[in-house]
């Protein structure tokens, strides 16, 4: 609003100092994470007061966890702080007319109701299971395919969104469009379904990894936060056109404005884990986790890096593949066998650190560790996957 605003008044001609100022993303960028980070220390405090008062806290069930009763009563749809702290900057810094961002609020609003949904019934209908796992999905998939319709029809200075880059080769640009590479209006509806498919499936994947992660104190926060200013970073370089001839990569002029939002995005979350840290004085719930999954398959997207995610969230995917590894090697040797057998001692993953279980498949490391030395070592990977992910725009 403050940048429209500004814009206008530059157009009718009432010249001040400063006034153009908002022309500059930089500056625009920097008081988004400033004003993130202090909305979420000021937001969060009021909040994490109410939803104590109204006693909303964690049920906690005894699954055997080092620290885990502790937890109990603490509260939780703590994710309605990073929200706010995210939609605050943006409305009143952000371009509201940029395509981009209006995706990423929807995106943020969308994914965050959902969560919120799901912790409400959690919470106030005392229902464990939450929100149906079916409707959850359907939430998603409804998400991925506005995502991924408005994107297929729309295009950037004639760069296309359904061009991406693959990582590792030389002259790596790669468009869905070529997977039917056939002419026709019915082609054309086929090659714009196939994105549609690709964009929905990046967008759940993401959303569910996060829900996954979010299972100790910071753990979620500080990972997205890792990842999220990685994905700053791609879009700064693929916006500017000295970086991206140097480095080869796609260059996409009008992508700058994403910066605004990562900086928001950045900033709510470091505001956040302020109170997340441990011992958390509140969790995010399905409220945060949700939305903050959802964003970062949306950005990676939009800044053509999607194919990227599978190293620069290689924590999320570990987390999300211990969960399906787990599951049905389980049904399968209770099928098999009458008896099932887990292959980690407890996932997510992140559990399986925590807990002795003599009877699972994979015992190492031996040591149980606790929760606060899990988190920051996952964090320091997730630091060495940012890395990785950065340096593979020179690795061709």
């Amino acid at each position: 609003m403050l940048y429209h605003l500004f814009e206008y008044l530059k157009s009718i001609g009432f010249d001040f100092p400063g006034v153009g100022l908002m022309h500059y993303i930089s500056f625009r960028a920097i008081c988004c994470s400033i004003l993130a980070i202090f909305t979420s220390l000021w937001v969060g405090k009021k909040i994490i007061a109410r939803l104590q008062k109204k006693q909303i806290g964690e049920t906690i069930r005894d699954l055997g966890l080092e620290g885990q009763l502790q937890k109990k009563g603490t509260p939780t749809m703590g994710g309605i702080i990073i929200l706010i702290s995210i939609l605050v900057p943006i409305l009143l810094f952000g371009n509201l007319t940029n395509t981009n961002i209006l995706l990423l609020i929807l995106t943020t609003v969308w994914l965050g109701a959902l969560g919120f949904l799901d912790d409400y019934i959690k919470v106030f209908k005392h229902d464990k299971e939450g929100l149906n796992g079916r409707y959850k999905i359907i939430g998603q998939v409804a998400l991925g395919i506005i995502v991924g319709l408005t994107l297929y029809f729309t295009s950037e200075q004639g760069v296309s969104y359904s061009r991406t880059t693959i990582p590792f080769f030389k002259g790596n640009e790669f468009d869905y469009k070529w997977l039917i590479p056939f002419n026709g209006p019915v082609v054309r509806a086929l090659q714009g379904g196939l994105y549609v498919i690709v964009i929905t499936f990046i967008i759940t994947a993401c959303s569910n990894g996060t829900n996954l992660t979010d299972g100790m104190d910071g753990l979620a926060a500080g990972v997205s936060a890792i990842v999220g200013a990685t994905l700053g970073v791609l879009a700064y370089l693929s916006g500017h056109a000295g970086f991206a001839e140097y480095l080869n990569i796609m260059y996409l002029p009008n992508i700058g404005e994403v910066t605004v939002y990562v900086c928001c995005f950045v900033g709510a979350l470091l505001g956040f884990l302020w109170y997340n840290s441990f011992p958390a004085q509140v969790f995010m719930g399905d409220t945060g986790s949700l939305a903050l999954g959802g964003i970062i398959g949306v950005l990676a997207i939009i800044i053509r890096k999607e194919l990227l995610l599978p190293i620069l969230c290689g924590v999320f995917l570990a987390e999300s593949l211990s969960v399906i590894i787990q599951r049905y090697y389980f049904k399968y040797t209770k099928k098999k066998t009458g008896t099932g057998v887990r292959v980690f001692r407890m996932s997510p993953l992140h559990h399986h650190y925590q807990k002795e279980n003599p009877d699972a498949l994979i015992q190492k490391p031996r040591q149980i560790h606790p929760e606060n030395k899990i988190v920051v070592r996952f964090w320091i990977v997730s630091i060495l996957l940012a890395v990785i992910t950065i340096v593979t725009l020179k690795i061709r």
